[in-house]
């Protein structure tokens, strides 16, 4: 087994525990690591320097457990207060504060969601939670189904990673004295490799919106630069202004912009289209979510004079992903096998 094969390794090197081969850098071989022309010329000798040992004696190594902080972790209240929703899918709502030392709010409310229930999670709206305040990096990350975090504040980077089912509503507060879609309301890289659920901002964020995002639904109303870099899937709007370089990789999904100017955009892989009645219909749902859940004016704007107003959006999609979706209509339409019309339009 592993153990074995660590046993005979460190036997030919002429050691009998791990802890004597620590800090023999001599015994590496950087000839390989050398061998290709673009690492031609590389001193390595900076990597392997072994450090004298000092007066204090100091480790080379994991000499004592990290204490991360978990038991203090404001989910370990969530995961209590929450008992009657785990147990048997009672809903249940709670109102908290947050600050911004509170990291991942809702990641081990939703780890335990999903180790009682399952990857499907609770029926939607089981656990609502209401936060006030800053809230710290990575809110709701990796949230599952049934859970609904609301925040009135702003939050940090990563809200929504990896959202696998959950909602997260950010808004400022009804009494706030600024415009809130002119505001930042969440910072860079929102529903980083999210795969499903719902995020809905009420004012603008940070770089990297929606960053292979493979199945989420997320609203923001105005973004920075890179958004929807290298999405494979889900659906993003945005209600307001963009940064450079939208769409860069984007191979999948879909991304409905207000006013977008097209030379903020990387058509290296997406074209820009008018919306069909398809995506108005579904644009127009979207929309009326978000200005019933955060209280968005600009939503409420859009709303009152929609006809009009639903013109000036913009429909990002990738080239390669309509080829599919074209084909699927085709083929259903016609009645033909939906996979074989797959595989066909992307010659696989």
């Amino acid at each position: 087994g592993f153990v074995e094969d660590v046993r005979e390794l460190l036997a030919e090197l002429g050691f009998r525990t791990l802890d004597e081969a620590i800090g023999h850098a001599e015994l590496l071989d950087t000839e390989r690591a050398v061998e290709h022309w673009k690492a031609d010329g590389l001193d390595l000798s900076p990597i392997f320097h072994v450090p004298a040992a000092t007066r204090y004696g100091a480790a080379r190594r994991r000499s004592r457990g990290q204490d991360h902080g978990l038991r203090h972790a404001l989910d370990r209240t969530l995961v209590q207060l929450a008992e009657a929703a785990l147990n048997d899918g009672t809903p249940v709502r709670l109102e908290l504060p947050v600050r911004n030392v509170n990291r991942t709010v809702g990641t081990l409310l939703g780890a335990e969601v999903t180790r009682r229930h399952g990857g499907g999670g609770l029926p939607e709206d089981t656990i609502r939670i209401r936060l006030t305040g800053s809230a710290g990096q990575s809110l709701g990350a990796f949230l599952p189904r049934g859970v609904t975090l609301e925040l009135v504040g702003d939050a940090n980077d990563y809200v929504g990673k990896g959202l696998s089912g959950g909602r997260i509503v950010v808004r400022p507060h009804e009494q706030a004295p600024f415009v809130a879609e002119e505001q930042v309301i969440a910072g860079n890289v929102i529903g980083y490799g999210a795969t499903g659920g719902e995020v809905f901002l009420r004012g603008q964020v940070g770089e990297r919106f929606c960053v292979r995002n493979s199945g989420m639904v997320a609203v923001a109303e105005g973004v920075g630069d890179h958004a929807f870099e290298y999405m494979t899937g889900g659906r993003a709007v945005v209600l307001g202004p963009t940064g450079r370089n939208v769409a860069a990789g984007m191979s999948g999904g879909i991304g409905y912009v207000l006013g977008l100017d097209p030379a903020q955009v990387n058509t290296g892989t997406v074209n820009l289209r008018r919306l069909d009645p398809e995506d108005l219909s579904w644009l127009r749902d979207i929309v009326r979510r978000h200005h019933r859940l955060t209280g968005s004016t600009i939503a409420a704007s859009l709303l009152g004079d929609w006809p009009r107003r639903s013109g000036s959006f913009t429909k990002v999609i990738p080239r390669d992903y309509q080829r599919v979706l074209d084909a699927m209509r085709v083929a259903r339409t016609s009645g033909r096998d939906v996979d074989k019309a797959v595989m066909e339009a992307t010659r696989g």
